[in-house]
């Protein structure tokens, strides 16, 4: 027996909900806002539009589908289905923030705030669904989906992270991160390390090259193309590398391609990575530790 998709709904908690749950009443949130020169009205308004967006969404599933939702800080206990078609009510960062744990699930990025938000990976509304959700099943899904790169972090003792935008591994208070730098052009084969000292490295996909890899780009000058999002290739950058007798800086930057890894060897008591920025879910790497960064097999199956 084939099971009925699934929709999955995932939202996060908006400004004020959080305000109320950290005050402890509406009045109290309203007074603290009015203390610091702002209004509540305006949060309000926005808090509106996301539940209107997604009482919508939910309208719009289908009848014979099965359906659930999930907020974002419950995405590490969430168990997706193969079934599961994904619709992120909210914004880019969101899409970015769910990807890591699905496996070839259809994403549909619904925007709740059109005109705020870039609507890079949000790119629909919700009164777009009812048609949406039957193509993410249908026949020809593939020709609606885009595919986008992913990256990952592998740790010589087994941990695994994947991120839609970039991995970071630095000092966890960031602070000098000490390590061994290489380029692994082939399983097992590096080439040209590089003792270093820094404020940490950076490995984005194309997705992440309108985000902190792109800052990082354009403060260099731009040496080089960074990837375009479905490009099976990803752009690297050491941030404030450090010269000294015992560290160097002549490998700064750089592209991986294909089976290429960026191999780092921990020369610091501990060093943490992590994706797009959620610093909360992190290996963790000691002296002598390696991690292995390159392109994930994994892919962010985007529709649009």
């Amino acid at each position: 027996m084939t099971l009925a998709p699934r929709a999955v709904l995932v939202h996060r908690r908006s400004e004020y909900q959080e305000l109320v749950a950290h005050h402890g009443t509406p009045g109290q949130a309203a007074y603290f806002l009015r203390s610091r020169g702002r209004s509540v009205e305006e949060i309000e308004r926005r808090h509106v539009r996301q539940e209107e967006a997604l009482a919508r969404a939910a309208g719009a599933v289908p009848l014979d589908w099965r359906r659930t939702r999930v907020e974002r800080a419950d995405l590490p206990r969430f168990l997706f289905e193969p079934e599961d078609v994904v619709v992120v009510v909210g914004q880019d960062g969101l899409v970015a923030n769910v990807a890591k744990y699905l496996g070839g699930q259809p994403v549909i990025g619904v925007d709740t705030e059109p005109g705020r938000n870039p609507g890079v990976l949000v790119r629909h509304r919700a009164d777009d669904l009812p048609r949406l959700l039957p193509a993410a099943v249908g026949p020809g899904t593939d020709r609606r989906t885009e595919e986008r790169t992913m990256v990952e972090a592998v740790a010589d003792d087994t941990q695994r992270l994947l991120a839609l935008n970039e991995v970071y591994v630095g000092q966890p208070g960031h602070q000098t991160a000490r390590y061994r730098l290489a380029v692994e052009q082939h399983p097992g084969a590096p080439d040209g390390e590089e003792a270093q000292a820094s404020s940490g490295v950076l490995v984005g996909t194309g997705t992440g090259g309108t985000g902190w890899c792109r800052s990082v780009w354009q403060d260099r000058g731009g040496p080089l193309a960074l990837p375009a999002p479905a490009a099976p290739s990803l752009a690297w950058f050491v941030r404030e590398a450090w010269p000294s007798p015992a560290t160097g800086t002549t490998r700064v930057h750089g592209l991986l391609d294909g089976e290429q890894r960026l191999v780092l060897t921990v020369e610091s008591d501990r060093l943490v990575a992590f994706g797009d920025g959620v610093e909360n879910d992190a290996l963790d790497l000691v002296r002598g530790q390696t991690v292995r960064v390159g392109v994930a097999a994994t892919r962010l199956r985007l529709l649009g």
